[in-house]
């Protein structure tokens, strides 16, 4: 039997780890640019990531806007699966419904309702664009028990719109 003996590890191949968006990333490979705060991020992380769109490519944000709002009631009603709009939201908003959907269903579980489509009726939205390729609006909406507003920032990314925050009052 020959024995392998393990070969020494070259010390200048020590690898030094910078913080980047929660995966360790290997300074010093010669493809690293610097950032802002001494941070430094991979050339082809950058190109990968999620592209800024100006609203010159972008499609009219309002019928997404309103379906948006109709379909994100539903889904807190149970009426919808939350997976129907995980093409359209970032993943951030995407973690914030998710919570309050389960918070929801444990409501209807604990009162002994069951899960109905509500019907709804868009009455008004109001359409801001703060910069471009951004657009904040609120969707009025009405079902037979109350009136609830619906707040939605939308940002253009890889040529579409993406919710970047939600808020439901």
């Amino acid at each position: 039997m020959s024995q392998v003996s393990p070969s020494p590890v070259p010390q200048d191949q020590s690898v030094e780890v910078a913080p980047s968006r929660g995966r360790d990333v290997p300074r010093g490979s010669g493809r690293d640019v610097p950032r802002g705060s001494g941070t430094r991020r991979r050339i082809d992380e950058d190109y990968f990531l999620a592209q800024p769109t100006g609203r010159a490519e972008l499609p009219d944000p309002e019928p997404l806007l309103t379906n948006l709002a109709r379909c994100i009631l539903e889904v807190l009603a149970g009426a919808r699966d939350l997976e129907q709009l995980s093409r359209w939201v970032t993943d951030d908003v995407y973690t914030t419904l998710l919570h309050r959907t389960v918070l929801a269903e444990r409501a209807r579980r604990v009162k002994g309702i069951t899960a109905a489509r509500p019907a709804l009726a868009v009455l008004s939205t109001h359409i801001s664009e703060p910069r471009d390729g951004v657009v904040e609006a609120t969707i009025i909406v009405r079902n037979p028990i109350r009136v609830r507003a619906v707040a939605i920032r939308l940002e253009g990314l890889d040529r579409r719109w993406r919710a970047s925050a939600i808020s439901v009052l």
